[in-house]
C-alpha cells in the first residue's frame, strides 16, 4: 500500500510551483505591459491630444491600466484550472487556494501600478522598463534584505518584520497554511500594505500624467551633465573619429551597435562591485563566509546578471532601428543581412566576451572550493556535475538568447518587450515546463 501522505506531499509541491510561477508572472507584468504605455504616447505626441479633450488624468490612467491589464489578468486566470489538480489531490485547503489567488491578483495590481507611475514620468522605453524592474525588485527583495542587514548589525530583530511587509514574496510565503496559522495578522498586513503601495503609485501617475506630457527645454545644468555623459560614452571628436574608422573597417553595423564605448566598462564595473562585496564579507566574517550556500548563491547571481544584461542588449539596436524607421534605410544599402548579424555579434563580443570568460573562471574556482568542502565522494561528484552543468547552460543560454533576441527585435513593439520575450522563452518557460514535467512524472509514479 502507498503511504497516505505521499499524494498530499506531491500536491503541496505542485501547488507551490504553480502559485509561485503565477505570482512571479504577476510581479513582472508591470515591466512588460504598463512600463511603456504612457511614455510611448509621449514619444509619438498623442498624449497631449488626449488632454485637449474633456478627459481627466485619472480617466486616461485608469483606461490605460484596464487596456494593458487584460492580458496579465487572463494569464493568471488560465492558471486557475491547473490549481484544481493539487486541490483535488488533497494537502491543499480551499482557504489556502483563496489566499494564493488573492496574493496573485494583488501582486498584479501592485506591479501594473508601479509600471504606470514610471511610465507617466519617463519618455524612454528602456529607462521606464529598467526603473520599473528596479522598483519592483526593491520592494520584493532589497527592502527585506536591508531589514536583515540592519537586524544583523544592530543585534536586534524587533523591527525586521516591518521590512518584510511591503514584499510580495512575504505575502506569498505567509499565504501557505503553516505560516498563516502561526501569524495571520502578518499575512493580512502584508497584503494590505502591498495593495496600498499600488494605489499610491496609481494615484501618483494620475497626478503626474497631465503635468509631464509637455516638452520642456532642458536647463543649463542638465545640458552640462548630458554633454559630460556623451563625452564619457563616446569620447571627444578625435577619439570618435579613430574609433569609427576602426569599426567601420571591420563592419558597418558593428559601429552602429558598439558606438558607446562605456558599455564594456559598465559590465566590468558591476562585476568589480560584486567582487568588492565578496572581499568585504570575507574580511568581515572570515572562514564563516566560505560555505556551500554562498558559493552557489554567487554562481546564480553572476549567471542571472549576465544573462539578463545580455538579453537586454542583444536586439536593442535592431529594435530601435526598426521602430525609428532606419532599418529600411539599412536594408536599402549594400549591407547584407549576414553582415548585420555579424556586426551585432561582434558588438556583443566586445561587451560581454571578457566578463563571460571571467565568470566562467570564477565558476571553476567555486567548483574547486565546493569540492574541498565536501568529504563524501557521491556529494563531490554531484556538486561537480552541477557546476559543470551551470557553466554549460551559461553558454547555451547566451547562444539561445542571441538568436531569439534577434528574432524578437524584429517582431516586438519595442526593445523592452523584445528583451522580456527572449528571457521568458529561454530562461523562464523551460524551467517551469521542466518542473511541471518532473512533478507529473512523480505523480504518475504514485
Amino acid at each position: 500500500m502507498m503511504p497516505p501522505d505521499k499524494p498530499q506531499d506531491v500536491a503541496r509541491v505542485l501547488f507551490g510551483i504553480l502559485t509561485g510561477a503565477a505570482v512571479l508572472y504577476c510581479l513582472l507584468s508591470g515591466v512588460r505591459t504598463t512600463a511603456d504605455c504612457l511614455s510611448e504616447e509621449k514619444r509619438e505626441g498623442t498624449l497631449g491630444l488626449l488632454f485637449l479633450t474633456d478627459l481627466k488624468g485619472y480617466y486616461i490612467v485608469l483606461g490605460k491600466l484596464a487596456a494593458t491589464s487584460f492580458s496579465g489578468f487572463y494569464g493568471v486566470l488560465a492558471v486557475v484550472p491547473m490549481l484544481a489538480i493539487p486541490l483535488l489531490m488533497g494537502g491543499v485547503t480551499p482557504a489556502e487556494f483563496g489566499r494564493m489567488a488573492l496574493v496573485a491578483v494583488n501582486t498584479l495590481f501592485f506591479s501594473l501600478s508601479i509600471g504606470m507611475c514610471v511610465s507617466s514620468l519617463s519618455r524612454s522605453a528602456r529607462k521606464a522598463s529598467s526603473i520599473t524592474f528596479l522598483l519592483i525588485l526593491s520592494f520584493a527583495a532589497l527592502v527585506p534584505a536591508m531589514g536583515a542587514l540592519l537586524a544583523f548589525f544592530l543585534k536586534t530583530s524587533w523591527f525586521q518584520p516591518l521590512f518584510l511587509l511591503p514584499s510580495c514574496g512575504f505575502s506569498f510565503y505567509m499565504g501557505f497554511d503553516t505560516p498563516y496559522r502561526a501569524a495571520r495578522g502578518a499575512f493580512w498586513w502584508s497584503v494590505g500594505i502591498v495593495h496600498g503601495i499600488g494605489w499610491l503609485f496609481l494615484v501618483s501617475s494620475a497626478v503626474i500624467a497631465p503635468r509631464s506630457w509637455q516638452d520642456r527645454p532642458a536647463g543649463a545644468r542638465k545640458l552640462r551633465w548630458r554633454e559630460l555623459w556623451k563625452l564619457w560614452s563616446y569620447g571627444n571628436s578625435e577619439e570618435r573619429l579613430a574609433f569609427r574608422r576602426r569599426l567601420l573597417d571591420t563592419n558597418a553595423f558593428y559601429w552602429l551597435a558598439a558606438r558607446a564605448r562605456l558599455k564594456p566598462a559598465m559590465v566590468w564595473a558591476i562585476l568589480g562591485l560584486l567582487g568588492c562585496a565578496w572581499a568585504w564579507g570575507l574580511a568581515k566574517f572570515g572562514r564563516d563566509w566560505l560555505n556551500l550556500g554562498l558559493y552557489f548563491t554567487v554562481g546564480i547571481i553572476l549567471n542571472v546578471l549576465l544573462k539578463g544584461w545580455f538579453a537586454s542588449e542583444v536586439g536593442r539596436q535592431l529594435a530601435e532601428d526598426r521602430k525609428g524607421g532606419s532599418l529600411e534605410l539599412l536594408l536599402s544599402t549594400p549591407l547584407t543581412v549576414r553582415e548585420m548579424l555579424r556586426g551585432q555579434r561582434l558588438a556583443l563580443q566586445r561587451q560581454f566576451l571578457g566578463p563571460v570568460m571571467a565568470v566562467l573562471f570564477i565558476a571553476v574556482i567555486l567548483m574547486i572550493a565546493t569540492a574541498r568542502e565536501t568529504a563524501i565522494d557521491q556529494e563531490h561528484i554531484f556538486f561537480t556535475d552541477v557546476w559543470c552543468a551551470g557553466m554549460f547552460m551559461l553558454i547555451a543560454d547566451l547562444v539561445g538568447l542571441y538568436w531569439v533576441g534577434m528574432w524578437q527585435a524584429l517582431v516586438s513593439k519595442n526593445p523592452g518587450r523584445a528583451a522580456s520575450a527572449s528571457v521568458a522563452r529561454i530562461l523562464v518557460f523551460p524551467w517551469i515546463a521542466f518542473s511541471l514535467i518532473a512533478l507529473l512524472m512523480a505523480l504518475v509514479a504514485f
